[in-house]
């Protein structure tokens, strides 16, 4: 795997991002939170449509936050590339997710490389289908992200579609059915995301960040007990 090097305005570490337009993410099982249901870090590792791994991602949280907010616990993620230098940093504070309070809802503010805040992703207010909103550096709306009124993954994939401003759909990301015991058993899900080729290299990162929020909000277990369900009112 080569990865791209000196291309201008291109924030350091993001360069392979620069020639994919596709990247698969796979929760590793940890076995202590799969039996017992105690909460641990979780740990990702993020590959190419090839199978080979191009980054890494270990959650950042302390014990007593992971087990006692469960997946609504805020967190830090590291991403790190294949020489273990951290590349990305994503940072998600402590908010509801309820319909029930709209002056309040999730985001992900995404840095690359950790410090240089390149993106972040907020959830808009909706009573039925999850959305999203994918900000720039500078605040400005670039993309929206719209779920499905169902993120039951029983049995088949689960997909939130990219959207441009105008409506036209440019990409997914999506929960990937994993079999019956996986699925049952633990909360270490796979998941897909699509983009364009030549989509900013930043908003590829923020989307990036995006997929883990909608991991945390709609397919984290709290004592292997589902957590997803249909609309924004579960």
């Amino acid at each position: 795997m080569s990865i791209p090097a000196g291309i201008p305005n291109c924030p350091r570490g993001l360069e392979y991002l620069t020639s994919i337009d596709q990247l698969l993410v796979k929760q590793k099982v940890e076995l202590l939170e799969a039996f017992t249901g105690f909460e641990t870090n979780n740990k990702f590792s993020i590959k190419n449509a090839l199978g080979q791994k191009v980054y890494y991602a270990v959650e950042d949280t302390d014990c007593c936050t992971r087990n006692m907010c469960g997946p609504a616990r805020p967190f830090d993620m590291k991403i790190f590339d294949n020489f273990r230098n951290e590349v990305m940093h994503l940072n998600r504070p402590l908010a509801c997710s309820s319909c029930c309070f709209p002056c309040c809802l999730q985001s992900m503010e995404v840095s690359a490389p950790p410090g240089s805040v390149v993106g972040t992703v907020e959830q808009e207010w909706t009573i039925c289908s999850p959305a999203f909103r994918i900000k720039n550096h500078v605040g400005d709306t670039v993309l929206r992200i719209e779920g499905p009124f169902c993120t039951f993954s029983m049995c088949g994939d689960v997909e939130f579609q990219i959207v441009t401003l105008t409506g036209e759909n440019i990409g997914k990301i999506s929960k990937q059915w994993s079999g019956f015991a996986r699925e049952i058993f633990t909360d270490a899900d796979f998941f897909g995301i699509t983009f364009p080729l030549d989509l900013d290299v930043r908003m590829k990162a923020t989307l990036l960040g995006a997929l883990f929020l909608i991991d945390a909000m709609f397919f984290e277990k709290s004592g292997n007990r589902e957590s997803d369900g249909v609309g924004m009112l579960s």
